[in-house]
C-alpha cells in the first residue's frame, strides 16, 4: 500500500487562484517535508485493517493536512523561530494570514472527511479534534499560568494532544475495515512515546537544535517531560523553575539548565521511560497479532538512542 502525500487541496466553491493566495503559509510549511511518520503509521495500521487504497490515501491526506495545520498554529502559540530548519510561516506571511490558512485547512480536511461517504466519519473527526484541542489547551494553560503539572496530568494531556491525531486516523480507517480490534492502548502508548521522545530530543540532540533554535522548549517556558521530573525532584533552590520562568534565549543559561537536568537524573529518567514505552508498544503489537510494518516504525523511532550515544562519544 502506498500513501501519496503530494495532494492538492482545493475547495470547489472557490477559484484556484484564490486558494493559492489563501494557502500560501500552508504550502510554505510543506516545502520541507517532515519524517512522514504519520503516513508510515497509517500504512502499518493498514497491515491489520486492510482498507481499500483510495480510503487509505484519503485518510492519510486528512491526517497530514491536520498535522501541518496544527504546526502553523503551534508555532504562533509557542513563539517559535524555526520549523524544520526554515523560518516559521507566520514570520514570512504574518500571524493573521497564517491563522486563517491553518483554520481553512481544518475545514478543507472536514470536507474530505464528508467525502469519505460514511455516516460516522464526521462524528469521529469532531470527537478527535475536540480531544486534540483539550490537550493543547491544557499544555498552554500550564505554561501561561506557570503551573507545573504532575506526571499523570502530563500523560493525560499528551494522549489527548499527540494521540488524538493517531486515534483519528485509526477510527476513520476502522469505518472501512472488518477489523474492529481495540487499538486504544497502542495509540495511547504511541502518543506518549512520540511526545516524550520529542521533549527529550528538543533538549538533548544536536540534530534537533539545528532544525529548531537551541533548547527551544526552555525559551517557550514549556513544562516538558524532563522539566517536570527536574522540578518535582529539585529541593531547596528551585533553579530549573526559575530558569523556565525567564523564557531565556541566553545559550549559557540554557546550557547550565541542561547540566542541572543531567545532575537531577531527569534525562536518565526520560530515557528509561522511552525504553519502557518502546517495550510496551512492542508487547501490544504482539498481542494484536504481530505487524512487521509497525515494528519497522518502532525501530525508526529508536534513533533518539543512536543519536544520544553519538553525542555522548563526541562530548567525551
Amino acid at each position: 500500500y502506498k500513501i501519496t502525500m503530494s495532494f492538492s487541496i482545493k475547495s470547489p466553491a472557490h477559484s484556484k487562484e484564490q486558494d493559492e493566495k489563501l494557502l500560501q503559509p500552508f504550502v510554505y510549511i510543506q516545502q520541507v517535508p517532515g519524517k512522514q511518520i504519520r503516513a508510515k503509521l497509517a500504512l502499518a495500521f493498514n497491515y491489520w485493517m486492510k482498507i481499500p487504497n483510495d480510503k487509505l490515501s484519503a485518510v492519510g491526506d486528512i491526517v497530514q493536512m491536520l498535522h501541518n495545520s496544527s504546526l502553523l498554529i503551534d508555532d504562533i502559540q509557542d513563539n517559535s523561530i524555526l520549523r524544520r530548519g526554515i523560518p516559521v510561516a507566520h514570520s514570512i506571511y504574518g500571524v493573521a494570514s497564517t491563522i486563517n490558512a491553518a483554520n481553512y485547512v481544518l475545514f478543507l480536511a472536514l470536507e474530505k472527511v464528508i467525502n469519505l461517504g460514511h455516516a460516522e466519519a464526521t462524528k469521529v473527526y469532531t470527537e478527535q479534534l475536540l480531544e486534540l484541542h483539550r490537550g493543547q489547551g491544557m499544555e498552554i494553560f500550564w505554561r501561561d499560568s506557570f503551573t507545573c503539572p504532575s506526571e499523570d496530568e502530563y500523560k493525560q494531556m499528551t494522549i489527548r494532544k499527540t494521540g488524538g491525531l493517531f486515534m483519528l486516523a485509526i477510527r476513520l480507517m476502522q469505518l472501512f475495515s472488518e477489523n474492529k480490534a481495540d487499538f486504544t492502548e497502542l495509540t495511547a502508548i504511541l502518543g506518549l512515546y512520540f511526545q516524550i521522545r520529542d521533549d527529550y530530543c528538543n533538549l538533548c540532540l544536536q540534530e534537533y537544535s539545528e532544525n529548531k533554535s537551541y533548547c527551544e522548549d526552555l525559551t517557550e517556558g514549556k513544562f516538558s517531560f524532563p522539566i517536570i521530573h527536574a522540578i518535582r525532584n529539585q529541593k531547596g533552590d528551585r533553579q530549573v523553575m526559575h530558569i523556565l520562568r525567564q523564557r531565556t534565549r541566553d545559550i549559557e543559561v540554557k546550557r547550565y539548565c541542561i547540566s542541572l537536568l543531567e545532575k537531577l537524573g531527569s534525562f536518565e529518567y526520560t530515557r528509561e521511560t522511552l525504553d519502557m514505552l518502546d517495550k510496551q508498544a512492542r508487547t501490544e503489537v504482539k498481542r494484536l497479532g504481530g505487524n512487521p510494518l509497525m515494528e519497522a516504525v518502532l525501530d525508526d523511532l529508536l534513533n533518539w538512542k543512536r543519536e544520544n550515544s553519538k553525542d555522548t562519544k563526541q562530548n567525551s
